[in-house]
């Protein structure tokens, strides 16, 4: 059995090292593409790997992130799936969607609406759906920094694998997001949000999200990824905080 999980260990390595999203909160600000053209952009990607170590190891990454941009108009889609098993036990099994759109009201504030779907079977998750919309605040626009915040109020309905009841809040998810460009090659974005549940502000979760791009040609881009999550009431059985650190390389399409 050790000499299964030495050889499982590599195998995770590759796996995280691909995946995208895979936090239960889902990063959208490092999701968008900063384009002064309108029309569609995206990426498609994914892997497959099976290994044999004496124990069967299978590990299938998928993921697609489509958006439109009219002038004062954003569509954006954005799915994935995620699933390692070895030695008849899931180690990673997660998917979801999302829908976003968002409309420039002026050159400060924008006003979004979103939805989503997603599962995990590792950290006990059914499922969950959710559904919000709020302002979005442009508060630096410049060449080489851009922040932007939001606070947008969400109705969650969650179900947990060991839980027969259906749990449903109302949720305030507000994130404060900072991207610095200090040349064309480089990009480095860090994002924080804080979802508390609106009067109960001791069930919250707080996430952050940085990421660091380098392009390594004019659509190939090396990505260094680092996410942490704190659930201050997970499922039975889970902890409270969780954190993934990741690279690998994105192509756009």
């Amino acid at each position: 059995m050790r000499k299964y999980y030495r050889h499982l260990l590599p195998a995770l390595f590759f796996f995280s090292a691909a995946q995208k999203c895979t936090a239960q909160i889902v990063n959208m600000e490092s999701q968008r593409y900063q384009t002064d053209t309108t029309g569609w952009a995206g990426t498609l990607g994914g892997n497959f790997s099976l290994s044999n170590f004496g124990q069967k190891v299978f590990a299938v990454n998928a993921h697609a992130h489509v958006q439109y941009k009219s002038k004062k108009s954003l569509y954006l889609f954005l799915g994935g799936y995620g699933f390692l098993k070895g030695d008849n036990q899931a180690f990673v099994d997660h998917g979801f969607l999302h829908f976003r759109y968002n409309y420039k009201l002026t050159q400060v504030v924008r006003l979004e609406a979103f939805t989503q779907v997603q599962q995990n079977v590792v950290t006990k998750l059914q499922y969950r759906y959710l559904f919000g919309a709020g302002p979005r605040f442009k508060i630096l626009g410049s060449e080489k920094l851009r922040m932007y915040a939001g606070t947008l109020p969400m109705y969650e309905i969650e179900k947990e694998k060991q839980n027969p009841q259906l749990i449903r809040d109302w949720r305030l998810s507000s994130y404060l997001s900072i991207t610095y460009i200090p040349n064309k090659q480089t990009e480095l974005t860090t994002t924080t949000y804080y979802q508390p549940v609106l009067f109960d502000v001791g069930d919250y979760r707080l996430l952050n999200q940085s990421s660091l791009k380098v392009k390594a040609a004019k659509k190939v881009a090396v990505a260094i990824n680092w996410n942490y999550q704190y659930d201050a009431s997970p499922p039975a059985g889970i902890v409270t905080d969780t954190y993934n650190f990741s690279t690998g390389v994105e192509i756009a399409l």
